[in-house]
This record gives structure tokens, sequence and C-alpha cells, in this order.
């Protein structure tokens, strides 16, 4: 046990380090931003709504706002900031006062301010503390497990962050990048979570041979379904910005491997635990019934995690299918539509991978677990 503990302890620490060199690693698309411009969070004093023209539900025009600067070398001044409204409900903002804004200002040599325009509310402060919620929660009711599952968060968050995406974007082919991403984040997720143990090492096992197989059957059917990548939100944006020579389709499977990646590991670690408990307090029990025992458990988790992840999709999707109600779409047009077919495409590809790691799961797990020994690790 000492040995297994110095084990995680010392897995715990290089991890820390790999987030911290992740944490200060340079995505090299930083913005290079223009000279004399800066970000600040400001204060709404008051604001003039007279240039603001209503149409219908849209907003055009121009509000301006007296505002006080409240972060920079220019905290305290107020000056007069702009906001611009296009009529996109998605991207305006009208001000009020006593709001908090993130405020772009420019200045010139002399450090006087020539314009301000007004970006967005300031969320930064709430997100930080809903962060801070968030880990008070997991470690009040997980205690050191829940530290570990927090750095699991941080590190994938991380990965896909500062290496997934950046590798991506510099023309590395987009499956690649993601399965040995993935499967990197598989095996520290589990070792994290469950140890270094055999149910930890079963799930690692099972979760990377039903994602891999998850990576085939995206790649298989979107080509079989005829969906180009460009169907993601954002993705025809990249083109425009200059990134001409990526592969969308390819990033369009690779988000779907990704995307059940985490439902693929959380029922895989759920049934080796399952099997091993029984294995611990079964001593002497039969392979064909531990075998028969992890097959009736995932039998259940499977249906709920396969409806969880069908209601995951479903929610994100939830607008769209309103649209098509309302404007009276025949059903047959809405399942036909490049966007409905991905979706389904997405959330089918999902179930099948989640479906196939009951079986392997149990399978490894028997054969893991069930020496004749009553300890499992």
């Amino acid at each position: 046990m000492k040995y297994i503990n110095r084990k995680e302890i010392a897995f715990i620490i290089v991890l820390l380090f790999v987030i911290g060199i992740l944490a200060a690693l340079p995505t090299g698309f930083q913005k290079q931003e223009y000279r004399y411009t800066a970000g600040v969070k400001a204060k709404v004093i008051s604001v003039n709504n007279a240039g603001i023209m209503n149409s219908g539900i849209y907003k055009l025009g121009d509000q301006s706002a007296l505002i006080e600067i409240m972060t920079g070398i220019h905290e305290g001044m107020q000056v007069e900031a702009s906001n611009m409204l296009t009529g996109r409900l998605s991207a305006d903002k009208v001000f009020k006062t006593g709001d908090i804004a993130w405020v772009l200002i420019g200045y010139d040599e002399n450090n006087n301010i020539v314009f301000a325009n007004m970006i967005d509310h300031y969320r930064i402060d709430k997100q930080v503390l809903l962060s801070a919620i968030f880990a008070v929660v997991m470690i009040t009711f997980s205690g050191f497990t829940g530290i570990r599952t927090l750095l699991s968060f941080i590190f994938s968050l991380l990965s896909i962050w500062k290496i997934l995406i950046p590798a991506v974007l510099k023309g590395f082919n987009p499956l690649i990048s993601t399965l040995i991403i993935g499967n990197i984040l598989t095996v520290c997720t589990l070792l994290l979570v469950a140890g270094f143990c055999k149910k930890a090492y079963a799930a690692i096992i099972s979760s990377i041979v039903c994602s891999l197989a998850t990576c085939l059957f995206a790649v298989f059917f979107g080509r079989l379904f005829n969906i180009h990548g460009a169907v993601l939100e954002g993705a025809e944006s990249l083109l425009y910005a200059g990134f001409l020579n990526l592969d969308l389709t390819s990033i369009f499977q690779a988000g779907i491997y990704l995307a059940s990646l985490g439902a693929i590991l959380d029922l895989a670690i759920d049934i080796s635990s399952a099997l091993e408990e029984i294995a611990r307090n079964t001593p002497g029990i039969s392979r064909h019934k531990l075998m028969k025992s992890g097959l009736n458990i995932g039998k259940s988790v499977v249906g709920s995690q396969t409806t969880t992840l069908l209601f995951a999709y479903i929610g994100s999707y939830i607008t769209i299918l309103m649209v098509y109600m309302a404007q009276g779409t025949p059903i047959m047009n809405i399942l036909n539509s490049k966007s409905m077919s991905a979706e389904i495409l997405h959330a089918l590809v999902g179930c099948i991978g989640l479906i196939f790691v009951s079986p392997l799961t149990s399978l490894i797990s028997t054969f893991m677990m069930c020496n004749g020994s009553t300890n499992t690790k």
C-alpha cells in the first residue's frame, strides 16, 4: 500500500509540474494588439440611449455611456464610451447604470484617452466565484479524490487549449492529434481518480479501445452521411480568418470522438470499480460469474449513460428543433437536413462507442481481477 501511495503522490507532483508548464506555455496565436490600446474593467456611471433605434425585437444604433475606469494606468478616470448595436441578439449588449463592463480603450503617446469601446459585460469575477464554489463542493464531498479530480479537470482544459487546438490550427492532422491528446487525458484522469490499481488499468484499456472504435465509426459514418465539417458553428469563420488549409470534416469527426470520451471513461471506471468490489468481497468467484455480473451491471448503467448523452446533444440543439417545428417543416426534411443529420451522427456514434464499453471492461476486469487472490491491487 505504501508503495502504491508513493507512486500516486509522485504522479500528482509530476502532473502539477506539467500543469505549471502548460499554464505558462504560449499558444503561438496570441493576438498582436495595436499599440496604445488596453482592455480595462470599468463601471457604468450613466447611459444615453438616444442613439438607439428599435426595429421590432432588435436594437440598432449607438449607445453611449459615461464610465469610470477601474483597472490599468487610467484607473479612476471618467470617459465617454461607445456601444455599437448591430441588430444581433447573440452579440449585442445593452448597458445600464451600475453595470461593470469590459472596455477597450485607445490612448496617444501622452496617455490621453482617444476612444473607448464597450466590449461586453464583465463576467470574470462571477466565473471565478462559480469555479470556487465548484472546487469547494467537490473537495467537501470527495475529499482527496476531489482534489485529484480537480487536477484532472485543470489538466484536461489546459491540454486542449494549449496543445490540441494550436496543433490543429498549425496544420497537424485533427484526428491523430485528438486521439493522442484524448488517450493521454484518459490515462491521467483514470490514474488520478482511481489510483494505480487493476480497476484503473482495466478502465484505461477499455476506454482507449472503445474510443478508438468511436473514432473509426465517426470517420466511416461521417463519409457515409456526406457531412462536411462546415456544419460546425464557427467553422467557416476559421476559413475567413486565413486558415484555408484546415480539414473541417476531420475536425468535425474528431469532435465526435472527443465529446464521447468523458462518458466512455466514466462508464469504464464504474464497471471496473464494481467488479473490483465483487472480486474482493467474494473470494474464489469464478470468471464466468464475475463476467456475468459485469454484463448485468453494464446493462443498467449503459441505458442511463446513453440517455444522458442523448439529452446532452438534444439540449444543445433544442432551439433549432423549435425553429423547425414553428415553421411547420416536414419531419423528413428535418431528419434529412445536414444539421440534423450531423447531430444524429454525433449522438448515435457516441452511444455506440459507449455500448461497447460494458462487455469489454467486464472482460478485461474479469481476467485481471479473478485470479484466485482476494487482493485486486
